[in-house]
């Protein structure tokens, strides 16, 4: 398939969870213990793959129809969430992320008055299925709130946040639709940054067909697990066309081959130049 010419990348959005720091194996940890509690085994990736990035998962109907466990929904919720309130704080970045948000936003995490901040390689933007009271557990210490305090607070757009009524979590493209708005809307009157200027970077399976479904291009960082678990379908996730969780609309979805996504194994290994995204020193 003949490769498109793309514009030089203006705009990054950032998942959060298991992208930019370690949620997602705290997220496993904390499910493993309360199943562990009841006697059944630890959460497979099979399982997870379906759950990452998607609003509600944690106590949706495809864990509990694996889990079958011997209490309710409402009793696992409640020792989940004493789990996370105590393992959540302990989140950090991953490697990568500090110096990536640092690169792109000119600016430093270390230093609280962004003293000598460089000019902003592009505008950058959170979109993240976490809610604000779990943004908040997550970014408890301080080297994890210093680096995404990098993202405006106006450019986080979080599961419950305000601009998302009425939308639909990912896989479904609006989280990121309504983070470039967000971009857009900070920005000094003149040409708006459109979906293929913007570069989505992702985890999750469900994430990857979200930012393909919004038409924006994707980098897709997989936990080496959900990596193993994918093996022969990694052209299929960059595609979005996995079909993990079904929504209709694939019409939205790429097609294989494309070019409009790629897979690289750690942000530590992201190329700046192939974006257009110049980097000086």
């Amino acid at each position: 398939m003949t490769q498109p010419d793309f514009p030089p990348v203006r705009a990054c959005i950032f998942d959060m969870d298991g992208l930019l720091i370690n949620t997602e194996d705290i997220y496993k940890q904390c499910a493993d213990n309360v199943l562990a509690r009841h006697g059944r085994p630890p959460l497979p990736w099979v399982i997870k793959a379906q759950m990452m990035g998607v609003p509600g998962s944690h106590n949706g109907d495809v864990f509990h129809n694996w889990a079958q466990l011997p209490i309710s929904r409402a009793q696992f919720e409640q020792e989940q969430e004493r789990e996370q309130e105590r393992l959540f704080p302990l989140c950090e970045p991953l490697p990568g992320a500090v110096r990536l948000l640092e690169t792109l936003t000119g600016r430093s995490a270390k230093s609280p008055e962004r003293a000598g901040s460089k000019e902003a390689l592009v505008e950058v933007a959170l979109a993240s299925s976490s809610e604000g009271y779990n943004y908040a557990r997550k970014t408890v210490r301080a080297d994890t709130r210093a680096f995404l305090d990098l993202i405006p607070p106006e450019r986080r757009v979080l599961g419950d946040d305000a601009r998302m009524v009425g939308g639909r979590g990912k896989p479904a493209p609006d989280m990121f639709v309504v983070a470039l708005q967000a971009i857009n809307a900070s920005l000094p009157d003149g040409e708006k940054i459109t979906p293929p200027e913007c570069l989505v970077f992702e985890d999750s399976v469900p994430g990857v067909e979200a930012g393909r479904r919004a038409g924006m291009r994707v980098v897709w960082v997989p936990h080496p697990d959900l990596k193993a678990h994918v093996a022969g379908r990694e052209k299929e996730v960059l595609a979005g066309r996995t079909g993990i969780v079904p929504i209709g609309d694939d019409h939205q979805l790429g097609e294989i081959g494309d070019g409009w996504a790629e897979e690289i194994p750690s942000l530590e290994d992201f190329d700046f130049g192939k974006y257009g995204i110049g980097v000086s020193g």
